[in-house]
C-alpha cells in the first residue's frame, strides 16, 4: 500500500466471543456483513490488522473466526484495534453521495470565493460531524459544524467547499 492512500474506519475489535477463539467486531459499515468481503483488514498505519475467515451478524456488528486468532486470550489481547480499508476498496459512492473522508483536503472558501483554510479532518464528538479546518495563513485549527448552513456548497470533484463561518459572538450575521 502507498503512504497516501486514504484509510477508512470500518470496525473495532471488541474482543473474545465464547472460549473457541471467536472475535467480536463492532462494525462502522451501513451493513456489518461488509467486513468479511474487505480481504485483510488494516492497521492504523496500513499494516495487516485482521482477516475474517468467516462471520455472522451480532448487535453491533459481527461475530467470527479470524485467520490471526485460535484461542480467546489471542482475540482478547486484540480488543480496541480499530480496522481499516483502503478508500480505493470501497465501492464508489451513488451520485450525491461521498466519504467522509473525501472531504479531507478540500479548500474552504468563504462567500466571497476566498480561500480560508483546508479541511485537515472530520470528527464526531457525539452530537454532529466537525469540520477541522486548517487556516490558509496558519495558526490554530478551528470546527465548523458540517451542516448544510455551515457548509452550503460541495465542489468534490473540484476540490473545494463553501462555508459561513459562525461571527465571533456565536451568532450568524445576518443575511
Amino acid at each position: 500500500m502507498t503512504s497516501d492512500a486514504r484509510l477508512i474506519l470500518v470496525g473495532q475489535i471488541g474482543g473474545a466471543f465464547g472460549v473457541r477463539g471467536e472475535v467480536k467486531v463492532t462494525a462502522y459499515t451501513a451493513e456489518p456483513m461488509a467486513l468479511t468481503s474487505y480481504g485483510v483488514l488494516l492497521r492504523a498505519d496500513g499494516t495487516p490488522g485482521l482477516t475474517l475467515t468467516s462471520a455472522r451478524p451480532d448487535k453491533k456488528g459481527v461475530v467470527g473466526r479470524a485467520k490471526e486468532i485460535a484461542t480467546k486470550e489471542e482475540a482478547d489481547a486484540l480488543r480496541g484495534l480499530k480496522l481499516y480499508v483502503a478508500r480505493d476498496a470501497l465501492p464508489e459512492p451513488e451520485e450525491d453521495e461521498f466519504y467522509l473522508t473525501d472531504l479531507i483536503g478540500l479548500e474552504a472558501r468563504d462567500l466571497d470565493d476566498r480561500v480560508v483554510g483546508k479541511v485537515k479532518s472530520v470528527q464526531n464528538f457525539g452530537a454532529s460531524d466537525m469540520l477541522e479546518i486548517a487556516p490558509s495563513e496558519g495558526g490554530q485549527t478551528w470546527y465548523l459544524p458540517f451542516t448544510r448552513e455551515a457548509a452550503p456548497e460541495l465542489h468534490i470533484g473540484d476540490g473545494w467547499l463553501r462555508i459561513v463561518r459562525p461571527t465571533e459572538t456565536g451568532e450568524r450575521e445576518p443575511d
